[in-house]
C-alpha cells in the first residue's frame, strides 16, 4: 500500500515539475534551425557572438508562464544580424533579447514582427535589449515597419531604435485580425532616437490601428519611453484606436504631436515635452470622442496649427472613419503647457470640418505663451467647452476666452525639472509635483549608446592642407574621413575626376589678406556627387565652369542617380560660382529623387553666368507631397545672369503630414535673371507647394517675375520691402482655395511700369 501510494505521489510530482530546461548554444543558422525543432518550454537558445548575415531568424512555440522558450545573444549586444535580416515571433511566451540589427535592412515588411504568419501569431510573449539602428530600405519611399506588434498580451521594452530613413511607421500596433484587439499589450522603456524628416507622409514613430479599424479598441499601454527628435512627419505618435493609455513618456525636441488621429476613449497622462525652442515641436493634438488629457506637461513648443502645443480640432458632421470624427467628451485638465507658441481651439476648421468640440471640459490648466505673441487662439465655435479654473501667465488670450484668469505667477525649477508656482495657493494648479520623468539611462539597452547632437562639420578635429594642381582636391576629398576640413591656399585646382562624396568634409578656402581665393575647376559634368552619407560645407572658395564639359544636365553638385537614404546638409557661405554657360541648362545644386536635404544654406555668396539654376529641388513631380528640401535658406548674396529660376522648389499634392518645405530668400541682390529660353517656369524664383516662404528685403532688377504656388493646407508665404525695377509684380496662383491669394504682401515697391 505504502510503495503503491509512494508510485502515486511520485507520478504527481513528476507531472507537475518541469522537465530539466535544455541550453542549446549554436553558432549558425543551420544549428539554429536544428535547435528551434526540438525546443520545448523553458528552453534557452543561445546565439554566438558575431555576425548573423541574411537571417530569417524565427521563433515559436509553446512556452508557459514559469518557464519561457528564451532565444538570446552570447553576450548582449555582439549578435549582429546583417544584410538583409528580421526577427518572427510566433506561439506563446517567448522571450528574444540582446540582438543588434546594423548595416542592412529586412526583405520583408517588417524587421522584428510580433507573428511568424497570420495564423501564428505571438501571445504573451516579450522582445527586450533589442537594438535597431539605421536598419532602412535603400529607397527612403519603399515602406516597412521596423516594428509590428500582433497578437496578445505582448511587451516589447528596453528596446533601441534610431535612424529610420525610409517610409513607413516605425512601431506598429497592428489591429487587422480579431485575434489582435484588445490586445493588451505594453511598450515600456524603449528609446525611439533621432528620425529625420522623411519628407512625406509615412514618417511616424507609433502608430496603434490604422483607420479602417479605428472603431476598434486596442486598449495598448505606452509609458515610460524617450522620444528624442523624432522629427519624421507631423504625427510622432498616431493613435488610430480606442482605449489606449499614454503615460510618461518623454518627449526631447521633437517635430510634431502625440495625435489622438482616430478611436474613442483613450487617456493621455503624465507625459512630458520638452520642445527646446525648436521649429515644429508639438505637444498633444485632440480629437474623436471620449479623450482625457490630464497631468501633462509641456514647455517650450515653437509649433502653431497641428503641431501646437495643444490643438482642439474641430471635426467632420458624420464624419467616415478616415477623416475627423469632432470631438465629443473630452476631459483636458490639470496640464501645464508653459513658453509656447499657441494653444488652438478649432484647429482645421473649414468647410468640410464645421463641427466644433461639444460636451468637454478644460478646466485647471497653467498656461503660458510667449510674451508679446498670440498664444490662446480661436478658430471657431467653442460655446461646447466648458472652461473653468485656467490661468494664462503670459501671452494673447482670445476674446472668447475672456473667462481665462490672466496673471503672471512666480516659478521656480524642481528637482524633477518642471517649472511649479511658488505660491502654494496655486498647488493645485496644472502638472502634479510628483511626476518624474523617464530619463535616457531608464530607456533601452545600457549597454548601448544612444546618439549626440554635435554638428556633422569639422567633428574629426582633422585639418589637411591641400596644394594647388590637378586632382589634388579630388585625392584629399577621396582620402578624407567623417567630418574633415580640407584647406585651399591661393591657386587652381583642377579635378578631372567626379568626387564621390559620402562623408561629411569642408572645402575652405584659407588666403592671406589681399591674396586671391582659391579657383576650384572642374573637366567633368559634375564636380561633387552626393552619395549616402554625404554633406557638404563650402566657404572662401570660388569655383569656375570655364573647363567643363558641354553635356546634358552639367550639374556642380548633384545627387547620386541611386535613391539616398540619410538627409543631407549642403552649406555655402562666402563662396562665388561663375561661368556655367556651356550648355543651356548648367545648375548649381541638383537634388535628385529619392534624396532629401534637411537644409541647404548659401550666404554672402555670389552666382553670376548660369544657363540653369541655382538650386534645382523639384524632382518628385508625381504630387504625392514629397519634395526634396526642408529648409533652404538663400540670404545676402547676388545673382547676376542666372538663366533658370535661382531656386527651383516643388511639393506637389494635397498631404498635410509635413511641415515643409520652408524656404527664406532675404537680403539679397538680382540682375538680369530668370529669361532663359529654356526656363519654362518663367520666373526668377519658383516656389510650388512651399509650405512656409519669407522673401524680404531683397532688391531685384531686369527679371523674371517671383511665382509663388500654394497647394494644400494653410500655406504661409510673407513677401515684404523688396524692391523691384525693371522686373514684373508676382506671379500668385492658388491650386485648392478658392479666393484671393493667401500670400501677405506689403511694402514692395515696383519702380518701372513692367511692375504694373
Amino acid at each position: 500500500m505504502l510503495a503503491r501510494l509512494g508510485l502515486v505521489l511520485l507520478a504527481v510530482w513528476l507531472g507537475a515539475s518541469p522537465a530539466l530546461a535544455e541550453r542549446y548554444f549554436v553558432r549558425d543558422q543551420i544549428e539554429y534551425a536544428d535547435a528551434l525543432k526540438r525546443v520545448e518550454a523553458g528552453d534557452v537558445i543561445v546565439l554566438a557572438n558575431g555576425e548573423w548575415r541574411d537571417f530569417d531568424l524565427v521563433v515559436t512555440g509553446q512556452g508557459r508562464a514559469d518557464a519561457l522558450i528564451t532565444v538570446t545573444s552570447e553576450d548582449a549586444g555582439k549578435v549582429i544580424l546583417t544584410g538583409q535580416s528580421n526577427l518572427r515571433v510566433g506561439g506563446q511566451y517567448i522571450l528574444v533579447k540582446g540582438l543588434v540589427f546594423k548595416d542592412g535592412y529586412s526583405p520583408r515588411g517588417e524587421v522584428v514582427s510580433f507573428r511568424r504568419s497570420k495564423t501564428d501569431q505571438a501571445r504573451n510573449s516579450r522582445v527586450t535589449e533589442v537594438v535597431i539602428d539605421n536598419f532602412s530600405k535603400p529607397d527612403r519611399y519603399e515602406s516597412d515597419y521596423w516594428v509590428g506588434i500582433y497578437g496578445h498580451n505582448n511587451r516589447f521594452d528596453h528596446n533601441h531604435m534610431v535612424g529610420k530613413t525610409n517610409k513607413g511607421v516605425t512601431l506598429a500596433v497592428r489591429l487587422d485580425s480579431e485575434e489582435s484587439r484588445e490586445n493588451g499589450h505594453r511598450i515600456d522603456h524603449n528609446y525611439f532616437g533621432p528620425r529625420p524628416v522623411l519628407g512625406s507622409n509615412g514618417g511616424e514613430t507609433l502608430r496603434i490601428g490604422t483607420s479602417r479599424y479605428s472603431m476598434y479598441r486596442s486598449e495598448s499601454i505606452v509609458e515610460n519611453n524617450i522620444f528624442d527628435r523624432t522629427d519624421g512627419e507631423v504625427e510622432i505618435i498616431s493613435s488610430k484606436s480606442g482605449g489606449n493609455i499614454f503615460r510618461g513618456n518623454v518627449f526631447l525636441k521633437s517635430r510634431g504631436t502625440l495625435t489622438l488621429r482616430h478611436g474613442d476613449d483613450n487617456v493621455v497622462e503624465r507625459n512630458v515635452f520638452m520642445g527646446g525652442g525648436k521649429d515644429y515641436t508639438g505637444g498633444i493634438r485632440v480629437i474623436n470622442r471620449g479623450q482625457t488629457i490630464r497631468d501633462n506637461y509641456i514647455e517650450g513648443m515653437r509649433g502653431t496649427a497641428f503641431s501646437s502645443a495643444l490643438a482642439i480640432m474641430n471635426g467632420v458632421p458624420n464624419s467616415p472613419v478616415n477623416r475627423y470624427v469632432e470631438v465629443e467628451g473630452a476631459t483636458i485638465k490639470n496640464n501645464t503647457i508653459i513658453d509656447s507658441r499657441r494653444i488652438g481651439f478649432n484647429v482645421g476648421a473649414d468647410e468640410e470640418r464645421s463641427a466644433a468640440p461639444s460636451n468637454s471640459t478644460f478646466a485647471n490648466n497653467l498656461l503660458g505663451g510667449i510674451q508679446g505673441e498670440s498664444f490662446l487662439e480661436v478658430y471657431d465655435d467653442v460655446s461646447g467647452i466648458s472652461f473653468a479654473g485656467n490661468r494664462v501667465v503670459e501671452g494673447g488670450v482670445a476674446d472668447e476666452l475672456s473667462q481665462f484668469t490672466q496673471a503672471s505667477i512666480e516659478m521656480e525649477r524642481a528637482e524633477n525639472g518642471l517649472l511649479y508656482p511658488v505660491d502654494p495657493e496655486f498647488a493645485a494648479l496644472g502638472a502634479p509635483r510628483d511626476l518624474k520623468p523617464v530619463t535616457l539611462d531608464q530607456v533601452g539597452p545600457a549597454w548601448y549608446a544612444k546618439p549626440g547632437s554635435g554638428s556633422v562639420f569639422g567633428s574629426s578635429g582633422t585639418i589637411v592642407e591641400v596644394h594647388p594642381g590637378e586632382d589634388t582636391l579630388v585625392d584629399a576629398a577621396m582620402a578624407a574621413g567623417d567630418g574633415d576640413v580640407l584647406v585651399l591656399g591661393t591657386g587652381e585646382y583642377i579635378s578631372n575626376r567626379t568626387i564621390p562624396l559620402d562623408k561629411a568634409i569642408t572645402i575652405k578656402g584659407a588666403v592671406e589678406e589681399g591674396e586671391d581665393a582659391p579657383v576650384v575647376m572642374f573637366t567633368r559634368p559634375t564636380l561633387i556627387e552626393l552619395r549616402e552619407g554625404g554633406n557638404l560645407q563650402l566657404a572662401g572658395v570660388v569655383i569656375d565652369g570655364a573647363l567643363a564639359p558641354d553635356s546634358v544636365g552639367n550639374s556642380v553638385f548633384r545627387t547620386t542617380t541611386y535613391p539616398i537614404k540619410s538627409n543631407m546638409q549642403i552649406e555655402m557661405d562666402g563662396v562665388t560660382v561663375r561661368g556655367l554657360v556651356v550648355n543651356k541648362s548648367f545648375n548649381v545644386l541638383s537634388l535628385g529623387k529619392s534624396s532629401l536635404a534637411d537644409r541647404v544654406t548659401i550666404k554672402n555668396s555670389s552666382f553670376a553666368d548660369i544657363t540653369g539654376a541655382v538650386v534645382s529641388a523639384a524632382a518628385e513631380t508625381e504630387d504625392y507631397g514629397q519634395y526634396n528640401v526642408e529648409y533652404l535658406e538663400i540670404t545676402g548674396s547676388s545673382f547676376a545672369s542666372i538663366g533658370g529660376p535661382i531656386a527651383n522648389v516643388y511639393r506637389g499634392g494635397r498631404d498635410e503630414s509635413t511641415f515643409g518645405p520652408l524656404v527664406t530668400f532675404a537680403g539679397n541682390a538680382v540682375a538680369e535673371s530668370g529669361h532663359a529660353a529654356t526656363n519654362s517656369l518663367g520666373a526668377s524664383l519658383n516656389l510650388h507647394g512651399v509650405q512656409t516662404a519669407n522673401i524680404t528685403r531683397n532688391v531685384v532688377a531686369g527679371s523674371a517675375p517671383i511665382r509663388i504656388v500654394h497647394t494644400v493646407g494653410t500655406p504661409k508665404t510673407s513677401i515684404t520691402d523688396n524692391q523691384f525695377a525693371e522686373t514684373p509684380k508676382f506671379v500668385l496662383e492658388e491650386l485648392n482655395f478658392e479666393g484671393e491669394h493667401r500670400a501677405l504682401l506689403s511694402g514692395n515697391v515696383f519702380a518701372n511700369e513692367a511692375g504694373q
